[in-house]
């Protein structure tokens, strides 16, 4: 029997494909493993969207050319984002790499398995939302759902349209059966995953998706990634409100304070105009989180800019936020702009940023002690012995005594004894 090794880096939809990745080689007959030493089949299932990560692949790559070279059966693949980014100009820098296969033709990695001939796969595939591959879950209780694939936005700092390809939606019937078929096996909450989830057609749109997936027996908790501003409704607010199922918890990309900034990004919002939705989704939705993402440091990036992003988050309050500095990438129109911003300058705004995130944040989750709120245990806590841990359906951590009688799955009504800026602290309802 063969053993794998998976190495993943980036987002929800990576981590996703690692699982088809992991479910085509299981039904081949290969066994995983956590040790690249200990494999005969490496794949870096990898992502471009930042520098950081891509720096970080190629030194996990490099450390594999002497493994290599002591056993010329090694078989690597690098697939994901680098791959269909670089295509064969990876060989020029890692000869001894086997198997170049883009997000879209996963499916590929059967014939290197069965024919045990080289791969480079990186074509557009059209029949992508039709493929049929194994997924292997490592978690029985929430599972990943791709929607749909690539997107049609091309803001212009961003290399997904290149890597992943124009939008394409899967038949509502397919997401539809996979979700029950997750709930027979005793999963209680499904994330649905796209680029851009709220542009999603096919037979429905993806309010009517929602609603059909809203009556799946014994599914507890639906929650969706990524929405983009320009196509959050007033539908899907509705949605959100009525349908039992859909989590209170929306991740809402700003990236910049500065409609000026946002305009030289191609995110086609104004910073008004996304105020606003996060005045209706308020005002409709008084308990829901949000959180979002910012970019420190974009080209043409102004103190004034920057400061527009500071006030941004003090007026939106968001739950939390990811942020990080602004990176160049291939083939994007941002890497081409004049005013490219200093990196020290970009480091100290980033830090600005998280300063005035990491209080608001601390501040939200103390205002939920006291309160009681559902959460689904996930299972015991790896970093705190003794403990549970759970999420609210706000999508925040929750830890738990052990003495408090639960299990994995369980969905239970705790009171906010304690709250720290990264996590809370359950006790029984008084």
């Amino acid at each position: 029997m063969r053993k794998y090794c998976i190495v993943t880096f980036g987002c929800q939809m990576n981590v996703h494909d690692s699982e088809k990745i992991s479910g085509i080689l299981k039904a081949e007959g290969c066994a995983q493993t956590d040790d690249p030493r200990n494999a005969d089949i490496v794949i870096f299932n990898t992502c471009s969207i930042r520098q950081k990560a891509e720096q970080k692949f190629y030194s996990e790559l490099g450390r594999m050319k002497a493994l290599k070279k002591k056993r010329p059966d090694l078989q690597i693949t690098v697939a994901g984002c680098i791959a269909q980014q670089e295509g064969r100009n990876l060989l020029k820098r890692a000869s001894f790499v086997d198997n170049i296969i883009g997000p879209q033709n996963i499916h590929m990695l059967r014939n290197t398995l069965i024919n045990m001939s080289a791969v480079i796969a990186i074509d557009d595939n059209p029949d992508i939302t039709d493929a049929q591959i194994p997924v292997s879950r490592s978690d029985g209780l929430r599972a990943w759902i791709n929607i749909m694939y690539g997107c049609n936005n091309f803001c212009s700092y961003c290399v997904v349209p290149y890597t992943r390809g124009r939008e394409k939606s899967r038949a509502s019937e397919s997401i539809i059966t996979e979700v029950r078929t997750l709930s027979r096996q005793g999963y209680r909450e499904i994330t649905l995953l796209g680029q851009n989830v709220n542009s999603y057609r096919s037979d429905l749109d993806f309010n009517g998706l929602l609603r059909e997936l809203n009556e799946v027996h014994g599914l507890r908790r639906i929650r969706f990634v990524t929405s983009h501003p320009k196509d959050l409704s007033d539908e899907l607010i509705d949605e959100i409100k009525s349908l039992d199922k859909v989590c209170e918890h929306i991740h809402l990309p700003l990236q910049s304070g500065s409609t000026r900034i946002l305009s030289l990004m191609n995110r086609k919002y104004t910073f008004e105009e996304y105020l606003d939705k996060i005045h209706k989704l308020k005002m409709k939705i008084p308990t829901i989180a949000i959180t979002s993402d910012i970019i420190a440091g974009f080209p043409q990036e102004s103190d004034e800019d920057h400061e527009s992003t500071l006030h941004a988050l003090e007026q939106i309050q968001f739950d939390g936020i990811f942020a990080f500095k602004y990176s160049a990438r291939p083939n994007t129109l941002a890497a081409m702009m004049d005013g490219q911003v200093d990196e020290t300058v970009k480091a100290k705004r980033l830090h600005q940023i998280f300063s005035v995130q990491d209080s608001i944040t601390e501040r939200k989750n103390k205002e939920l002690e006291g309160t009681l709120q559902e959460v689904l245990i996930e299972g015991e806590s790896q970093d705190k012995p003794g403990y549970h841990v759970g999420k609210t359906r706000t999508n925040k951590i929750v830890i738990i005594p052990s003495t408090y009688a639960m299990k994995q799955g369980d969905v239970i009504t705790i009171r906010i004894a304690r709250a720290a800026r990264h996590s809370l602290e359950g006790a029984p309802p008084k």
